[in-house]
Formats: C-alpha cells, sequence, structure tokens
C-alpha cells in the first residue's frame, strides 16, 4: 500500500513539473501546428507591420496581441516602449524577459508571430505576375522572380534593379544580371531580400 502512494505522489509530482516548465514549449508547438508557414524560418526577422502575440505566464494582465508600429516599436504593459523592428522572436522573447525580471521573478515569455503583413516586397516590370508580395520566410532576388511568375519575352534580363531604403532613410539601387545567375556566376548578386524593397524589371 505504501509503495502504491508513493508511486501516485511521484507521478502528481511529475505531473506537476511538466506543467510548470513544459507550457511554453505546448503553446510554442500548438502554434507552429497552426501556422507552418509562418514557423518555417525561425530567422525570421520582425518588421514594421507584423502581429505579434506574447504570453508571460501566469501573467494574464500581461498577455496581448500587438502591432509592430510604422516606427518599428511596441508598446507592452510594464516595459513600455521597445524597438523591435529587425529583432528575431527569439531575440525579443529574451529581452523581453530581462526587462520584465525587474517587476516579476523568473518571467517565463512566448512571443509568437501572428501575421506577416509588414514583411511585403514588391515586383514591378516585364515579370508574368508584378505586385506585392508577402514574405514568410527568407526569399532572395531569383526566388522573388519565380514568385511573380517569371520574366516575361521582353524583359531586360540584365538590367534588372533592386531599390531599397536604407535604415537612415537614403534610397539605394542595387543592379542584378539574371543571366549570371542562371549560368552559375557572380551568385553574390542574388541577394537576400528585406522588406520594402522593389525589383524592377524593365
Amino acid at each position: 500500500m505504501f509503495t502504491v502512494l508513493k508511486l501516485v505522489l511521484i507521478f502528481l509530482f511529475s505531473a506537476i513539473s511538466v506543467v510548470r516548465y513544459g507550457v511554453v514549449t505546448l503553446l510554442l508547438l500548438c502554434h507552429l501546428a497552426i501556422n507552418p508557414a509562418l514557423a518555417a524560418d525561425s530567422g525570421y526577422q520582425i518588421n514594421k507591420g507584423d502581429k505579434l502575440k506574447i504570453t508571460v505566464w501566469k501573467e494574464e494582465d500581461l498577455n496581448a496581441d500587438v502591432l509592430v508600429l510604422p516606427d518599428g516599436t511596441i508598446s507592452f504593459p510594464i516595459v513600455g516602449i521597445i524597438s523591435v523592428a529587425g529583432k528575431t522572436i527569439e531575440e525579443l522573447q529574451i529581452l523581453l524577459q530581462e526587462q520584465l525580471e525587474e517587476y516579476i521573478q523568473g518571467p517565463e515569455v512566448l512571443v509568437s508571430l501572428l501575421t506577416v503583413e509588414g514583411n511585403e516586397i514588391y515586383v514591378i516590370g516585364e515579370v508574368v505576375r508584378p505586385g506585392p508580395y508577402m514574405m514568410t520566410k527568407n526569399l532572395k532576388v531569383m526566388q522573388a522572380l519565380s514568385m511573380a511568375g517569371g520574366l516575361t519575352p521582353y524583359a531586360s534580363r540584365n538590367n534588372i534593379r533592386i531599390l531599397r531604403e536604407t535604415a537612415d532613410g537614403k534610397s539605394i539601387s542595387i543592379p542584378f544580371e539574371y543571366d549570371d545567375i542562371e549560368d552559375g556566376e557572380n551568385l553574390d548578386t542574388n541577394i537576400l531580400l528585406q522588406s520594402e524593397d522593389t525589383i524592377i524589371v524593365p
């Protein structure tokens, strides 16, 4: 009888431990199951216009859905205004935990991505389907052109340019030669795109 009682107590203790320390992992897994496309790239950087869900374990008053404002910040209870644009989900979780530790003992924070409405690029000119495209993972120029249906027969293949606004507000133009990439040359010019980039195919 004593052995059975002991086993029951051990089981209950283990169950409590799993609930206490595994809840963040379980919530994350559930979210990934619901949004597999958004979870495809763990290195995703938060953009202006994205919507985030922030959950703090055992602190229901702090749980919130927040929108990343045009200046790249969010407003979160206790912590206040935080700059989040350009950070990964993991980096933001760590930042929030560090700042909340001043007010809460051992906070457990889960940040998940609800929408990627701020992570948009534009493909215009001589492509089959010009227009805006949402990036749910990191994309390079060739991948974006493929999403746009490829080049039309009238495209000037080696005069493609990528327009980008830098952090200090300046606009730069990056040349891209389609034939070089297709031939396996100058592969470093197949750059990783950033939010708000515009690919122009003359």
